[in-house]
């Protein structure tokens, strides 16, 4: 390897480097000026001392050679002085704005390599400063990115083993003769092939939503029809739970522009939840109204309600509120990330709102109007 290609590969040497190419620079700069000038300097200089001393030439020849002389000297100590601080301010800058992307560096590596828990520490509110704070938000991002890909693994493992589990204990009564082949238990198997099929298109939906790859067929439409019609397509299901399901909206609601099919997915999505983790007894009202600009939709119900910490996560993948409760439902944890992709594809924005435990919960979403 060659000087040139070891200094290319060295970003403090190159900062060194250029730091005492503007030395010499300057260094040149002041001998030239000092050469140019000093002839001036010093035909004053001879002027004041033949008016002093006479017009002796030894004695004028002499001051003449002193007079240079200590201009040599004193450029010359100026010089080296100068120098040397230069150098020191250079290598004390550099390593200050080397040291960080050192550091950078070094926990880059680590991330590559699976630790992402290495930050690094912001010593100057400068660039530099503003790069590493910026570092260490990817580096957190990708902790939480993998933290929910762990957890994304565990989740989805378990919700195909517990139908899995079954099919095959089902599959191996019916062949060992313990289960007799009545329809009742092909029907079972059936509800639990069901499952797998939901999951798995569930998966597929969000990662086509967090792809942004849904396409959607955006048209004028009346929200208050749609409400309408996801209401009347899970009222048997609020009927055989008991809890009362009410509609809300007023005689005129501005048209929105939508794709009614996943329009129609975000509300049951939404009616559903509410339906989940109300008991029963209780009540969910779906209520539409124009808020300026927008037309905004609230599901709202009595039922488990959401901590500040759940209203934080509610939207995040794979988050359950009651974990236990979402598996014997069959949820898969992703239907709100769904909906909140949707929405947001839309032009609109959606959020949760809660007074706390026991005190039911509200999720909103708002789109832009026709108006």
């Amino acid at each position: 390897m060659s000087l040139w290609h070891f200094i290319c590969q060295r970003l403090g040497l190159k900062i060194l480097l250029a730091n005492v190419v503007v030395i010499i620079v300057g260094m040149a700069v002041l001998v030239a000026t000092t050469t140019f000038t000093s002839p001036n300097a010093l035909a004053d200089h001879m002027t004041r001392m033949e008016t002093l001393m006479g017009r002796d030439p030894q004695i004028l020849a002499e001051e003449r050679q002193s007079f240079i002389l200590a201009v040599n000297e004193v450029l010359l100590i100026s010089a080296g002085a100068a120098l040397i601080a230069a150098v020191a301010v250079s290598l004390f800058v550099t390593r200050r704005i080397v040291d960080p992307i050192r550091a950078m560096t070094e926990a880059s590596r680590n991330i590559a390599a699976g630790d992402y828990h290495k930050r690094v520490q912001m010593l100057e509110p400068d660039e530099l400063g503003s790069l590493a704070g910026s570092f260490n938000q990817m580096a957190q991002q990708l902790e939480q990115t993998e933290r929910k890909r762990v957890e994304l693994m565990g989740d989805v493992a378990h919700e195909l083993r517990t139908p899995l589990a079954s099919i095959r204990s089902t599959m191996e009564g019916l062949v060992d003769g313990i289960l007799p082949p009545e329809p009742n238990i092909f029907i079972g198997v059936q509800r639990e092939v069901t499952r797998l099929q939901r999951l798995v298109q569930d998966l597929e939906e969000l990662s086509r939503a967090e792809a942004g790859q849904i396409a959607l067929d955006l048209h004028p439409a009346d929200l208050s029809q749609l409400i309408q019609m996801a209401a009347e397509r899970l009222r048997p299901q609020y009927a055989d739970k008991g809890v009362a399901l009410r509609v809300d909206i007023p005689s005129f609601l501005p048209q929105v522009r939508v794709d009614a099919g996943r329009m129609t997915q975000v509300l049951i999505n939404l009616l559903g939840n509410a339906l989940q983790y109300t008991s029963a007894e209780g009540s969910v009202v779906v209520r539409a109204w124009q808020a300026g600009a927008n037309v905004q939709v609230a599901v709202q119900d009595t039922g488990v309600g959401l901590t500040p910490e759940h209203l934080a996560r509610i939207f995040e993948r794979f988050y359950r509120v009651d974990k236990s409760r979402a598996r014997i439902g069959g949820g898969s944890g992703i239907g709100l990330t769904i909906a909140k992709h949707l929405i947001e594809a839309h032009g609109g924005r959606i959020w949760a709102a809660s007074d706390g435990v026991g005190q039911g919960s509200a999720f909103t979403f708002a789109l832009p109007a026709m108006l």
